[in-house]
């Protein structure tokens, strides 16, 4: 008796013959009435990392998915987009990427839909399957999110050894550092920036704040940013444009984290003798990406994200997140090595790391970014005290 193939299990099979398939995953059994249009949002430059997995899906479920569009969007711009859909009662966004900016934001102003515990049959034992920095981060957010993505966070510093054969090692030493060297640094606005988020929140452990998780105790971290502003030039609407001015000569010194200073050094935005570091009583920022959806999906559309969720959260797709280091480790569940990773990831990830690195990692402490609600008090309190005082 012959066996009969339908179209998406022999579409899947040539691209795995021919190495464009990494994931091994099954194709789907999901049953839908057509294919639908997926529309996905990336807010966080997560493409780099999801997309290549994305596309297996598209490849392998031509029963679920026609089309995708991927936009891409800053932080504060995705609540208003989203919610103007909502409004006209045509949400064309099926999927959101986001780092805790958007999340944040967007269970802020009810924009996404409850994920967990509705659909947890779709997601079984993940919460177990998370590393305990990626369960934390999943926890801040009440089910309204999938952790996606993890990485040690900051804060951190990278800098030109050339520009700067001995970098301050106290927060004291930074100010006096730019105050001696005006507009050499720089950082991103943290609403839109995961180093820039990660100094703002981790400046509070350094200096000593009463209560490094509410915004408005922090006396010690807004004299500093107010003092510090002084000799900062501007706040970039993003991190990449930070990098790309310390590569230029224009600054010598940026807020960075671990995962952005191994990936700029790997795709030579910088040069490979920059350094990076922490300041003395450093408490690791964890960073994290999320996937969310928008509220107001119809049946179909909600399913088939649904199950793309499914997959990428699945160990072989979640190696695929190694990428260059970016969001460096990148897995968010446990058995992941990199190992595992695209043998590409492998031979740029293992040259770019450093041991200072990883006892860093293994060393110091480590919290979560803030909840929600502080969060977006936090970013409220910077743009009126730090960020209008731009010159």
């Amino acid at each position: 008796m012959k066996r009969r193939f339908g179209y998406a299990q022999i579409l899947f099979a040539v691209f795995a013959i021919f190495g464009l398939v990494g994931l091994s995953a099954q194709v789907s059994s999901l049953r839908i009435a057509k294919p639908v249009r997926l529309s996905i949002i990336d807010v966080a430059g997560n493409l780099q990392l999801s997309k290549p997995a994305i596309e297996e899906f598209k490849a392998a479920n031509p029963n679920l998915v026609s089309d995708i569009e991927y936009i891409q969007l800053t932080a504060p711009e995705l609540p208003s987009k989203i919610k103007a859909q909502q409004m006209a009662g045509n949400v064309d966004t099926t999927l959101v990427l986001t780092g805790y900016d958007a999340m944040a934001s967007g269970v802020d102003q009810g924009i996404y839909e409850k994920i967990m515990p509705k659909y947890a049959a779709d997601f079984k034992g993940l919460l177990n399957k998370y590393v305990p920095g990626a369960k934390a981060a999943y926890d801040l957010f009440d089910g309204y999110g999938i952790t996606f993505t993890f990485c040690p966070g900051g804060p951190m510093l990278t800098y030109n050894p050339d520009k700067v054969p001995n970098p301050p090692r106290t927060a004291a030493e930074l100010l006096a550092w730019a105050k001696a060297n005006p507009g050499r640094f720089i950082y991103a606005r943290p609403a839109n920036s995961g180093p820039g988020r990660a100094f703002l929140m981790g400046l509070p452990y350094i200096l000593g704040d009463k209560n490094p998780k509410d915004p408005r105790t922090w006396d010690k971290t807004w004299a500093f940013l107010e003092q510090l502003g002084k000799y900062i030039d501007y706040y970039p609407s993003g991190t990449g444009i930070t990098f790309k001015e310390l590569a230029e000569g224009t600054r010598w010194m940026v807020a960075s984290h671990l995962g952005w200073d191994m990936n700029e050094r790997i795709l030579g935005t910088i040069p490979p003798n920059f350094q990076g570091y922490l300041l003395d009583h450093t408490t690791w920022v964890t960073d994290a990406h999320f996937m969310a959806i928008p509220k107001g999906l119809d049946k179909d559309r909600l399913a088939v994200t649904l199950e793309l969720m499914k997959w990428l959260m699945s160990p072989k797709a979640q190696a695929v997140t190694y990428d260059d280091g970016y969001f460096y480790p990148g897995p968010a569940i446990k058995g992941v090595p990199l190992s595992m990773a695209p043998e590409k990831s492998q031979a740029r990830i293992r040259p770019a790391m450093r041991p200072a690195y990883d006892k860093a990692v293994a060393d110091l402490p480590s919290t979560t970014q803030l909840d929600p609600a502080a969060m977006v008090t936090a970013f409220d309190m910077w743009d009126k005290l730090v960020g209008s005082q731009s010159h």
